[in-house]
């Protein structure tokens, strides 16, 4: 990745609009300078100063990068290349360390500070401190004017993504047998992603199983885990790999027990939107909200628009949900190279269920899938 043109082009945009600039350890930072992030934690582990901890920069300064010991030493970033490094013990000052930044910077007390999104309330106190009367405006915003259309570099590194995705999805198809308990297939999913080569899941493994003796239940994880699948049944996949920083998604369905007439009509019903989703996907061509309404009318004709209940797609890369989204009231052009999930479903709570779900690029004469495997319904005898 050309890390310094894509620091020279957010410099740039941010020319007229900041004096300073904070990004801090996300998804913006590793796309903008490399740095990158860990396998996230269900609870915070705070540390000394991890308010600072990030990448400040200006429009005429390259970034200097801030980090206080624990994330230096153990999460091994001072091993970082092409940007400035300074680290801060546990019993240093922080704010000391930043001020430094800002008067080199030439920053006054009414600065204009373009903030990431994901930094913390303490960074912005912080700064307050600093400059009284700074200014503050979403650098995330700016960034994402150059993260929202993906290179082909970066087509790339999520279509092997979806190969880590997919291979990991056979290998588990391999051990599903009746009886086994939820966890024991997340379980299995989570592991063969990461012996596919995935750093690991890019978001909670999830299923949404469903069926006469198995209720649908959204959010309720510790009832649903223990259950053993027994037919009839149907599981939903949904899941991906992280592959150098980026994050891929995907769904399909899986049927415990032989599929009756009625059952196999919600499965093609599903893939059927699916295909109408990807074929409207025409950059230049169709809005966000139009392509949502292309495939929500394969479901809707057939009588069944109330069990679609999301949007048709989100926006995907570096992090799993990005703008823009595939749903009504985003009316966002279509341009070459965004990267869009299409995945449709029908979910009903004490019935049979489906879903697909694959990664898109929008191209000028309809999308391209980066996975195109198991389109017929996956049967467990």
């Amino acid at each position: 990745m050309d890390y310094q043109s894509r620091i020279k082009r957010f410099q740039s945009l941010i020319g007229e609009k900041a004096d300073v600039a904070f990004i801090p350890i996300s998804a913006d930072l590793q796309y903008l300078a490399g740095v990158p992030r860990d396998i996230p934690n269900f609870g915070a582990t705070l540390h000394p100063g991890a308010w600072a901890e990030g990448a400040w920069l200006s429009p005429k300064h390259d970034p200097i990068l801030v980090l206080p010991r624990m994330s230096a030493e153990f999460g091994g970033l001072n091993r970082m290349e092409g940007v400035e490094v300074r680290v801060f013990g546990d019993w240093d000052d922080p704010y000391q360390v930043v001020k430094g930044i800002f008067d080199s910077f030439g920053a006054t007390s009414k600065a204009r500070i373009a903030i990431g999104e994901r930094a913390l309330a303490e960074t912005v106190a912080a700064i307050h401190r600093i400059t009284p009367e700074a200014h503050f405006i979403n650098a995330t915003d700016i960034l994402r004017e150059l993260r929202v259309v993906k290179g082909e570099d970066e087509i790339d590194i999520m279509r092997k993504a979806g190969e880590i995705t997919e291979a990991a999805f056979a290998d588990v198809l391999k051990q599903l047998k009746h009886g086994m308990t939820e966890n024991d297939a997340l379980s299995e999913v989570d592991y063969q992603i990461r012996k596919h080569g995935g750093l690991g899941p890019s978001f909670t493994t999830s299923f949404y199983n469903s069926g006469p003796n198995t209720p649908l239940l959204f959010g309720a994880r510790e009832k649903t885990w223990p259950r053993p699948m027994i037919a009839p049944m149907s599981l939903l996949f949904d899941f991906g790999a992280v592959y150098n920083g980026y994050c891929y998604d995907y769904g399909r369905t899986v049927y415990f027990g032989e599929p009756n007439a009625e059952q196999q009509k919600v499965y093609d019903l599903v893939m059927a939107s699916q295909r109408a989703g990807i074929a409207a996907l025409k950059a230049g061509q169709a809005t966000t909200t139009q392509v949502d309404a292309v495939a929500r009318k394969v479901i809707e004709d057939a009588g069944m628009g109330e069990t679609f209940r999301h949007r048709l797609g989100h926006g995907i890369g570096m992090d799993v949900h990005e703008p823009p989204f595939l749903t009504k009231g985003d009316e966002t052009p279509l341009r070459e190279g965004m990267l869009f999930t299409i995945e449709p479903s029908i979910t009903q709570f004490n019935s049979f269920s489906a879903r697909v779900e694959d990664v898109v690029v929008a191209r000028p004469n309809g999308g391209e899938p980066l996975t195109t495997g198991y389109q017929s319904l996956i049967v467990i005898e």
